[in-house]
């Protein structure tokens, strides 16, 4: 990490940080005083989402039915595929707390960036410490990829958006599928909501 002056925040971001067994102890060990930011969604979305993009890149896979259940009928989710893994927030979570106290950690919906991409920013400047310099006049709602963009000051031309794999439209699954998963993830995500003090509101 770059050299930060007490008046500085450095940030940085990975998808991957927080479902990796030894995120949390390699950066408490850098640090234990950092703050973590973590965007959630509903699960079933995002293993939806997650195959949409593998799908693009590779369209010979599996169907997301095939990949999703060991045994479909029996209703049996394979928890090895990492789209449905991902989505277990609670173990990730019990897995930092090792590290990291909950007070440091800050938990973003993804839905709410969307909706209301201020009040979610607003509630991440509170968290460290900021002034809220970020507000409703900074976005606008871009139809065509169904995100808000960021604008940029009045200087430079083009606002900035979520970049080409974003915003794509998404495989359609069969609506007992989904049913199958949102019944899979409810206790995940009720211990999930118990532990950071916060109902996501997913089901």
């Amino acid at each position: 990490m770059p050299r930060t002056l007490d008046s500085q925040i450095t940030m940085e971001k990975t998808p991957s940080y927080f479902v990796t067994r030894e995120a949390p102890r390699r950066i408490s060990s850098m640090s234990r005083d950092a703050k973590l930011i973590v965007v959630v969604r509903n699960p079933v979305t995002r293993a939806i989402s997650d195959y949409t993009q593998t799908l693009s890149k590779k369209p010979d896979i599996p169907s997301f039915e095939a990949l999703a259940f060991r045994n479909r009928s029996l209703g049996q989710v394979d928890t090895s595929w990492n789209a449905i893994r991902i989505g277990m927030y609670v173990l990730h979570l019990e897995n930092w707390l090792q590290y990291f106290p909950l007070s440091q950690i800050h938990f973003v919906s993804g839905e709410r960036l969307i909706t209301d991409p201020a009040g979610e920013l607003g509630r991440v400047q509170d968290f460290l410490g900021l002034k809220r310099i970020v507000t409703d006049k900074h976005f606008y709602f871009n139809k065509t990829k169904g995100f808000p963009c960021l604008k940029k000051p009045e200087s430079s031309s083009l606002p900035r958006c979520l970049g080409k794999s974003k915003g794509r439209t998404h495989v359609q699954i069969d609506q007992e599928v989904i049913e199958q998963l949102r019944d899979f993830y409810r206790p995940y995500n009720i211990k999930f909501y118990e532990m950071v003090g916060q109902d996501f509101r997913w089901d």
